[in-house]
């Protein structure tokens, strides 16, 4: 029996970044899919306010919210850390992983739902926030400097769901090299990382996935 177990679905990109944590740590674990249609009793059981995942089980102590988590496993396990050492430093990772999944991510979603004006819309500040991360980039590799960090797993969805699944399912174009240089350079050198690149979910499933979401969201929208 696994020390450590994870709660996922095979999409999340918010249980991803738990995978690419553990599998940088070399934690060994063992996976659990859920149905969110159809949630086992042991989810409910870990998670009972938000019954989502991910959810990481560890010697049987539930600790769930991916951010949280992340947390948790590099306290947990010391090696290779993805939060830095400096205070101010680590303060800084933290603001830039929760802007991420407060502003950059849902600007992005809703450019990736709508259509027409409300995309174009929801396009002009998916852009103004790219552009934030993209000042932070100036001088380095990844977010954190030499080595992959907090920040680049909090917003490693932008270098595969961003950049070719909603992107193929679309034809919309965020995140391009001309706007976006240094973003650009970061997101094939994440992409590039074994443990980021051996742990995608299939891109043709998502993709099919994601048009699916869009077109049940217009045609709920639409004029009866």
């Amino acid at each position: 029996m696994a020390e450590v177990k994870l709660f996922r679905t095979w999409s999340s990109p918010f249980a991803l970044r738990i995978v690419w944590a553990l599998k940088l740590k070399g934690v060994p674990y063992e996976t659990i899919y859920e149905d969110l249609s159809n949630k086992s009793p042991l989810l409910l059981q870990y998670n009972p306010i938000h019954k989502k995942v991910p959810v990481l089980v560890h010697n049987g102590k539930p600790i769930v919210e991916s951010f949280v988590v992340l947390e948790y496993i590099d306290e947990t396990w010391k090696e290779k850390p993805l939060l830095p050492e400096d205070p101010l430093e680590r303060a800084a990772a933290r603001y830039w992983a929760k802007f991420g999944d407060d502003k950059v991510l849902p600007s992005i979603w809703e450019s990736f739902i709508n259509e027409g004006k409300e995309q174009e819309e929801a396009i002009v500040k998916a852009k103004e926030n790219l552009k934030y991360l993209e000042e932070e980039l100036k001088g380095k590799k990844f977010f954190g400097g030499e080595k992959l960090g907090f920040v680049d797993i909090a917003l490693g969805w932008l270098a595969h769901y961003e950049s070719s699944v909603f992107e193929d399912a679309t034809g919309m174009k965020l995140l391009t090299e001309e706007e976006f240089p240094l973003l650009s350079a970061w997101k094939l050198t994440f992409a590039d990382a074994p443990i980021i690149k051996d742990n995608w979910p299939s891109r043709d499933k998502l993709v099919a996935k994601f048009q699916a979401i869009r077109e049940d969201h217009l045609l709920k929208k639409a004029p009866k």
